[in-house]
């Protein structure tokens, strides 16, 4: 079965999103699915987001991974870094997914004070590429004001466009109205109300044939009633009786200033007797009630009133039943603060976190998610899942990567996030005191381990060895010093001696400065015909290849068929499952003319190679990468509408290409990566920024790996 992630987005405040998330996990766990849980950024209020985490961990026997604060989060997205957050959200999902069959991700509680949640929640799901499960409660609406409101939600999210947007779990159907006095309304519903609920609902209108109502979950007053035990840590009760503390239930508050007489009615089971410490006769009641077999839930005494203790001696047989506490605040501010207090489950309220898991399970569309999750669908990376993935990588390799323009202030910085985060081992060209005072003037503390190497001190060591590499091109002693004067050259011998394990330039250099000391001096790794390249294209909802955009101006068939074979290759080895498109003016076999004739001949050629590649060509871009138009275009291609690498006939095409999405979709784009080198040398635009800049130094160590 395919391993999938389902988000749990609640649509406002106050829909019951944790206790729903129990319920998924009963509702998965009954169907014999290990579930693994996430709550990747904690809401501003600490204490609920504890108590959520902690019932997680009660609820799946699995510890989350440490929440990031909504302030660090809004930190992150006001000064630029929500890619970074994102990484950070990937990592977790990653730490998360090795043991589990399903995971689940809860999604941040929408608040007017803090409007950039919603948005965080749309980019978690779609940077998770999860399965998305809106979470709403009617809140007293009507049917047209809850449409309305989920139509809002939905949209969001992209609506019924969106193939990851499952459909809607409506909580606390029936739920009565708020009242002024706590806890009056927690009465049981009745049994026609929940059933009312689920049969002929006029919910289910709500559903399209893409969005499902997954759950309609009846209200039930007795899944709210907290225990007296604690009622009393909420009011720092002092407790006088603590007999029946932790497994009494408050299903109602009764205010006592009346009499005796008035107030007999009120003493039933589950009622909480809140009242003065000097009223002897309510105190008295309520132990004759409790020593008639009545299960009161307790005798709260207000005011910082302490029974008479011969009172308390003639109550003593009733002692058993009856939990009593104090506080020191008088009856109506006692009411008020109880008026106040959550109806959140706390997390070792073990029978109620039960009983409210098997409501919820018992009223979630099981069958649906049986259903789905028996689909096998297309896994795509995400941008923050690809980062997080080269970063990991990266990290594994421990490689060593040359950085022949060591005074740019981007690839200092560059250079220092490397090598502060492990990403490699970064080396330096330049003057010491020219990147010292560049550093400082960048406000950068230069870290530990990070190498500079003053190519005036280092370049005669290259001279020899450079002839002996270019003797058939009859390369002297002079010319070879001439030419290392160049940095770019000085870092390609470097590597070419095994000294560094990869390359990165171009920050101020041209592509052609880049490679052409590169096929001079390491050439093409055997069994490549020639050097391409790929972008990594980071699209809003999934990572792409281009290749080859920078490099051949017009290569044969023969050579782009080679170039689909690298490209795919480059792909696999950076987490990416290969669909390959051979990109043309025209679709299979619709078109005639040199051009596309190049095309269909490559895609024989690559697919010949390798039978077992999932490749088709030609295809128009809009069938390659678009479903519906793939539909009509070549409905029996494997590849049409869920092309992952798209190959352009030629580099007047790709180029063209790649720059009108950077530009006009404002897409991050990782390279050029070179491939078929013999060893790894990358070039950057020369309008790279500092984060351009890390991710190619990642590229580069882990192609190390792979060559």
């Amino acid at each position: 079965m395919h391993q999938h992630t389902f988000f749990i987005a609640p649509t406002e405040m106050g829909t019951g999103l944790t206790s729903i998330t129990l319920g998924l996990i009963r509702a998965l766990d009954q169907l014999g699915l290990k579930v693994g849980i996430c709550k990747p950024i904690a809401s501003a209020e600490a204490d609920k987001e504890h108590r959520a985490i902690d019932l997680i961990t009660l609820a799946s026997g699995f510890a989350p991974p440490k929440a990031i604060s909504l302030q660090k989060a809004q930190k992150m997205v006001s000064s630029g870094q929500q890619d970074r957050l994102m990484e950070e959200v990937i990592g977790m999902h990653r730490k998360v997914r090795e043991a589990v069959d399903i995971v689940i991700f809860e999604g941040i509680e929408p608040d007017r004070s803090e409007p950039f949640t919603a948005r965080l929640n749309v980019e978690m799901a779609k940077t998770l590429d999860a399965e998305i499960i809106l979470v709403t409660a009617p809140q007293s609406r009507s049917m047209g004001e809850l449409t309305e409101h989920l139509n809002i939600a939905k949209g969001l999210f992209g609506g019924d466009k969106n193939r990851n947007l499952l459909g809607c779990i409506i909580n606390k159907v029936n739920a009565p109205k708020k009242t002024n006095t706590p806890l009056k309304a927690n009465m049981p519903v009745a049994e026609e109300a929940i059933q009312s609920v689920l049969q002929d609902s006029p919910y289910k209108k709500l559903e399209t044939e893409q969005f499902k109502i997954l759950g309609l979950i009846p209200w039930d007053a007795s899944l709210i009633a907290p225990r007296t035990l604690d009622i009393a840590r909420y009011l720092q009760a002092s407790i006088i009786n603590d007999k029946g503390l932790e497994s009494a239930r408050v299903k109602r508050i009764s205010l006592c200033a009346r009499t005796v007489k008035n107030m007999v009615s009120d003493l039933q089971p589950g009622t909480l007797v809140v009242t003065p410490g000097d009223r002897d006769d309510i105190l008295l009641a309520s132990a004759m009630a409790a020593n008639n077999g009545v299960p009161l839930a307790g005798l709260l005494l207000t005011s910082d009133i302490s029974p008479d203790d011969q009172v308390m001696n003639l109550v003593k047989p009733s002692l058993n039943q009856l939990p009593i506490m104090s506080v020191k605040t008088d009856t109506f501010q006692t009411a008020s603060q109880l008026f106040s207090m959550s109806e959140g489950v706390k997390a070792d309220d073990t029978e109620r976190v039960e009983s409210i898991m098997n409501h919820m399970a018992a009223h979630i569309d099981g069958g649906f998610l049986k259903e789905r999750l028996q689909l096998d669908l297309q896994t795509r990376l995400s941008p923050a899942a690809f980062r997080y993935q080269l970063v990991q990588l990266a990290q594994a390799a421990n490689k060593r990567v040359v950085l022949p323009e060591g005074e740019e202030p981007r690839t200092i910085q560059a250079a220092a996030i490397c090598q502060e985060r492990g990403i490699a081992q970064c080396i330096l060209l330049g003057r010491k005191d020219v990147i010292e005072q560049q550093a400082s003037s960048l406000g950068i503390e230069l870290p530990e381990g990070l190498t500079i190497l003053d190519p005036d001190d280092i370049r005669a060591q290259y001279i020899e060895p450079m002839v002996e590499l270019r003797k058939h091109k009859h390369l002297s002693a002079p010319m070879a010093e001439a030419q290392l004067e160049d940095t770019v050259v000085l870092g390609t011998m470097m590597l070419a001696l095994d000294e560094v394990d990869g390359l990165v330039s171009g920050a101020i250099h041209t592509t052609a400065n880049t490679i052409r000391p590169a096929l001079q001096l390491i050439k093409t790794a055997p069994g490549a015909k020639l050097v391409s390249s790929v972008f990594f294209m980071l699209l809003p909802e999934q990572v792409m290849v281009y290749g080859d955009c920078a490099v051949n101006p017009d290569p044969s068939d023969e050579e782009l068929a080679d170039i689909a074979l690298q490209s795919a290759h480059s792909a696999q080895a950076f987490g990416i499952n290969p669909k390959v498109a051979m990109i043309s003016y025209s679709t299979g076999s619709s078109g005639t003319g040199s051009d596309v004739e190049k095309v269909r001949s490559a895609t024989a050629i690559a697919q010949q190679k390798q039978p077992e590649l999932i490749l088709d060509g030609p295809l128009q871009y809009d069938a390659a990468t678009t479903v519906n138009v793939a539909a009509s275009k070549a409905p029996n291609s494997k590849v049409a509408g869920q092309a992952n690498v798209l190959i352009f006939p030629d580099l007047n095409t790709g180029n063209t290409t790649y720059k009108a999405v950077q530009r006009s979709a404002n897409v991050v784009s990782i390279g050029p990566m070179l491939q078929g080198l013999a060893k790894p040398v990358n070039d950057l635009s020369r309008g790279a920024l500092v984060e351009d800049i890390v991710y190619t130094i990642a590229l580069t160590a882990i192609q190390a790996t792979q060559i």
